[in-house]
């Protein structure tokens, strides 16, 4: 598409999308889902689901959008979540910084401050609205920080991402999963960014919705159930190390092109929901994260990419973000965050553990000596190596304990099993992305009038239902009819205004894909005239079949296939 704001602008007509707050003069980085858009979203995260939860069996939680200070602390983001910003010294204009720099350098994001600041200086990058000088780099943390509670209220955060709630209840989530690997959970739900400078629509938000899962497998066994069934299917991928190619779930993983099965299977199961829900497979890739933009503790992460008139664009990243998140979280709380795998026959080992000193910390902690040193004990010895002191959460409070206070010891024991940290597979999806290019891939300009050609799954409105005449008793079949596939949990839109032409135009616009008519016909034969969308072939059905009918248009099958009829 040349220009998005044509699209942009059949979505504030339609119902699809509303600037947020525009009687207001608006405010950048919002948007309302109208009630077309509102529907569509809950279309697409229905999918989702049912991929997700229902045929794959993980686990769906509801997590609070707010969250205290340490679990961000634990998570880096307090320190590491920031993008670094330049300001207009003429016009006050904020913008990111690796964004004026894209086309100067190949991973401009990856660039420290001064790097980045003399990048922008030697390329003479100047404010793109006003030309006026622009301020050094700074860095700005993107969490909305808000209060809990008055008075002495507690430091809290607007979510940044679903994620954190589903590490943090790794333990709930292994039991209800029958201490059984791999076990997965997953999120829908609004996440917050305060970006420094949100401009293409949809595609940079401040609020904006995700879709999430979290799977959780032994370190040493990356691997999916499903895997085999799955492992010929072809994958459109862009190697950080060389020419876009294709290639098979199984030569991808076997050649080291993607780390492990379970890694693949993901970004297998990410390609068939874009599919599925009509991302142009002609306009969709898998990008590997080049070296220096992979986090530190990821083993490997792609992005699925789709071409929109902004460009290519991240719709869902699959990461094997090892076990990072667990340990961080382990680690500064103090939870137990493992899992355990019982062994044939005990074996005698010999581990190096944390020795909490009980006459040193009973000096300094008295009553709370046993708690600490029960928790101390179960710290990681790599989590106090080489440390002068650790922080852990005893009943709430953050308590700081001195390397006095314990020894890193060698023991040996006998164990009936193994006690480790999972390693976790994140596919994170953007949704309101997702929903803008499947708009903009099933943009059509026909006739003079646009038709988006969206996908049954997706549509919101799945049939209109039309009387050729608002009299003779043509309105009340079509009523019934109406009433009918409203009744049978079909999304339909009754209209008997203007002529048919203009009525198929208004549900072509909104992507319906095919429309019933009642006409004079009908109260001699019962039969009624289905038109297809994006072909605009017109059949003729019996009133007893037409819910038959649409339910196989919606499945992108003829209206007369014996499938449901």
């Amino acid at each position: 598409m040349d220009d998005p704001q044509e699209l942009l602008s059949l979505c504030k007509r339609r119902g699809f999308l509303w600037p947020a707050y525009d009687i207001y003069g608006g405010a950048a980085g919002f948007f309302d889902y109208g009630p077309l858009g509102a529907a569509m979203k809950v279309n697409i995260e229905s999918h989702w689901r049912r991929l997700h939860v229902l045929e794959e069996g993980l686990q769906e939680l509801v997590c609070p959008m707010i969250a205290p200070e340490p679990v961000f602390e634990a998570s880096g983001h307090l320190d590491t979540f920031a993008d670094m910003y330049v300001e207009c010294t003429g016009c006050g204009e904020t913008y990111r910084a690796d964004h004026l720099a894209e086309g100067l350098h190949d991973n401009p994001a990856a660039l420290k401050d001064k790097e980045l600041g003399d990048l922008l200086r030697k390329n003479d990058v100047s404010c793109p609205a006003c030309k006026g000088e622009l301020t050094a780099p700074k860095r700005f943390n993107l969490m909305f920080r808000t209060s809990v509670g008055a008075g002495s209220a507690k430091v809290g955060y607007l979510r940044p991402e679903t994620a954190q709630g589903m590490f943090v209840n790794f333990s709930q989530i292994y039991r209800f999963g029958r201490e059984r690997l791999p076990v997965g959970a997953v999120q829908i739900g609004r996440s917050f960014r305060n970006e420094i400078s949100p401009r293409q629509g949809l595609l940079r938000l401040r609020e904006f919705n995700q879709m999430e899962a979290e799977v959780f497998f032994h370190p040493e066994r990356k691997t999916w159930p499903r895997y085999g069934n799955v492992k010929a299917e072809m994958l459109s991928l862009m190697p950080n190390n060389g020419p876009p190619t294709s290639m098979s779930l199984a030569d991808a993983v076997s050649s080291g092109t993607i780390a492990n099965e379970a890694l693949a299977y993901f970004m297998w199961l990410t390609q068939r929901f874009a599919v599925d829900v009509g991302v142009d497979p002609a306009r969709m890739r898998f990008r590997q994260h080049e070296k220096d933009e992979m986090a530190h503790y990821a083993t490997d992460c792609w992005d699925l990419e789709a071409e929109t008139g902004y460009g290519w664009v991240e719709l869902v990243g699959v990461a094997d973000r090892g076990c990072y998140d667990l340990e961080a979280h382990l680690t500064h709380s103090g939870a137990d965050l493992t899992a355990f795998e019982r062994f044939d026959e005990p074996k005698e080992i010999t581990k190096e553990v944390v020795r909490p000193k009980y006459d040193v910390m009973g000096k300094l902690f008295r009553g709370d000596t046993k708690a600490l040193a029960g928790i101390v004990a179960q710290l990681p010895p790599d989590a106090v190596r080489d440390r002068d002191s650790v922080q852990v959460d005893m009943d709430g409070r953050k308590v700081e304990v001195p390397s006095t206070c314990y020894e890193l010891a060698v023991t040996t024991e006998k164990i009936s099993g193994d006690k480790f940290v999972p390693h976790v597979i994140e596919p994170a999806y953007g949704v309101d992305r997702i929903l803008y290019t499947l708009l903009e891939h099933a943009y059509r300009v026909r006739d003079d009038y646009v038709t988006l050609s969206l996908k049954g799954l997706v549509a919101p409105v799945k049939v209109g239902v039309f009387p050729l005449m608002a009299r003779d008793g043509l309105d009340d079949i079509a009523r019934r009819l109406y009433d009918s596939l409203v009744g049978e949990g079909l999304a339909a839109y009754y209209d008997d205004s203007g002529s048919i032409g203009r009525r198929y135009a208004r549900m072509d616009e909104v992507g319906t894909p095919c429309c019933v008519t009642v006409d004079y016909e009908t109260k001699e034969d019962g039969q009624v005239t289905i038109r297809d969308r994006d072909s605009a072939d017109q059949v003729r059905v019996k009133l007893d079949d037409v819910i038959c009918a649409v339910r196989n248009m919606i499945e992108g099958r003829s209206p007369q296939s014996p499938a449901n009829m």
